[in-house]
């Protein structure tokens, strides 16, 4: 398998179990004050930014943290269990001298973890090959290799126009009571390279209700997918500032079966939008000075230090695609949360309110819409040598169509010319047709047979796009034109 981004080979990696580090026997029992998930340790001593923290409480059970920042002799700790219930005058407080690691093998497979990396599932424990760093292990630039496989999802507004390609990070913008959840389902389900090797995915759900986690177990199950699933649930009820470490628990995983198992690893991560709020929380109580909207000013850099764990690896047959989900609050794309997130990644599927009443699904608004590797990842030897050719008409039709409607509510039907008559009725046909799929998949060919049937809606002279291509692909209506 090579060596991976530390340069430790596999050889290294996969014959000693994990050694956990000596951990400090130093208790301090000098909780000075809790504000929100934060509590302050007075008078320590040799302690590091990110260490990793154990709190025993005065029923003698234990919670978990982090130290977010070091004044001196005062350290600041964010716990990820939440403060309720810690008495400051009991309570006793370790340092454990590393950063927050997890436990990884190829049997985490087929499991179901809590937000934190548990198992939750009354599965055995688990006997990890490797603890790794659950904040990575940046990517030399040199190193990444320009995403540009194919990936055919079964959706046709995305593989047809939007393409996703291995390595990429290509968000799904939803608003609330959009079925987001149940689209990444069936891209989880469905999936696939060309070449016919499945994806591994590793599912990070942050603040979901019980009903969903449910739904995505049940999904999986019955798909036969949850056997190549890692399944990391932080639920509605739990912990919010435990959230800040399910993605990055999740791309610790992902990034063990990429570039140490040479598996090809889809990640979605659900919902972004509550990790951010998680993220307010902890500034708001550190009593941070908030950026636009109350978020703190580096959320900017939070989000990347999450989306750049994506990509591929010059020599790694492996590779990590992620397909991040947030809700845009207010239904509001300018928002900072979808706005900073579409400043870093690679594009954006947006989903439209008005489609999902007219119970399109899934009801993707292709115009918004956008992939900015797609032309990486198709032309002739990946998909199709018509394939860009065809998304710009499609695109260009559907853009007209869409326009005349808003044309329509003005002056009428009876104004419009017997050309403007056949792009609404395209319009019509591409949302009730292409976009409207349904939960049935579709192949890349059928997506193209599709598309070509919709544009014999519209008259020849005006499929300037794809004039080159009709002879060959659509010579029928070539001929009847002529």
């Amino acid at each position: 398998m090579g060596n991976d981004k530390s340069g430790v080979t596999a050889t290294e990696r996969s014959c000693k179990p994990a050694v956990p580090s000596a951990l400090s026997t130093t208790y301090y029992r000098t909780l000075g004050s809790v504000a929100g998930p934060l509590i302050v340790v007075e008078d320590v001593a040799d302690v590091a930014y990110d260490e990793t923290v154990e709190i025993k409480l005065s029923d003698g059970t234990y919670r978990h943290g982090k130290v977010l920042e070091v004044d001196g002799m005062r350290a600041v700790v964010q716990v990820y269990e939440g403060t309720s219930g810690i008495d400051i005058d009991i309570a006793s407080v370790r340092f454990l001298g590393e950063v927050a690691k997890m436990e990884v093998t190829p049997d985490l497979l087929g499991r179901v973890l809590n937000g934190t990396g548990k198992p939750i599932d009354g599965g055995a424990p688990i006997l990890g090959v490797a603890r790794r760093d659950i904040n990575g292990a940046p990517i030399n630039p040199y190193q990444r290799e320009q995403p540009s496989d194919f990936i055919e999802t079964g959706i046709s507004a995305i593989d047809g126009l939007n393409t996703l390609v291995r390595g990429q990070k290509l968000p799904i913008f939803t608003a609330s009571g959009l079925p987001a959840n149940e689209l990444a389902a069936l891209i989880v389900k469905q999936a696939r390279v060309l070449s016919g090797e499945e994806f591994a995915i590793v599912f990070g759900a942050m603040g979901i209700t019980n009903r969903e986690a449910s739904y995505f177990v049940k999904t999986f199950e019955e798909s036969g997918a949850l056997d190549r699933v890692v399944l990391f649930m932080n639920l509605a009820d739990d912990p919010t500032v435990e959230r800040i470490l399910t993605p990055r628990c999740a791309l610790t995983v992902a990034e063990y079966l990429a570039f140490d198992c040479d598996m090809q690893v889809l990640v979605v991560l659900s919902d972004m939008t509550n990790y951010c709020e998680a993220l307010r929380e902890i500034s708001t109580a550190r009593e941070e000075v908030p950026g636009r909207r109350g978020y703190p000013g580096y959320l900017y850099t939070d989000l990347a230090s999450i989306y750049e764990r994506a990509g591929r690896i010059k020599g790694s047959k492996g590779s990590i695609t992620q397909l991040p989900i947030l809700t845009m609050p207010d239904d509001d794309i300018t928002h900072p949360i979808p706005d900073l997130t579409g400043y870093i990644t690679e594009g954006q599927i947006v989903l439209s309110r008005a489609l999902h009443r007219r119970g399109i699904f899934p009801p993707v608004d292709v115009l918004p819409c956008l992939s900015r590797l797609m032309n990486s990842g198709i032309g002739e030897g990946k998909t199709r040598q018509d394939h860009s050719a065809l998304a710009n008409q499609l695109y260009a039709a559907y853009a007209r169509g869409i326009e005349l409607r808003r044309l329509v509510a003005i002056v009428g039907e009876e104004a419009l010319g017997s050309a403007d008559l056949s792009y609404l009725k395209f319009a019509d046909e591409f949302e009730r047709r292409y976009v409207g799929q349904g939960a049935t998949g579709r192949t890349i060919e059928e997506t193209f047979a599709l598309s070509w049937e919709l544009l014999t809606l519209l008259p020849v002279e005006e499929l300037t796009r794809v004039k080159k291509f009709m002879a060959e692909y659509y010579p029928a209506k070539v001929e009847q034109t002529e």
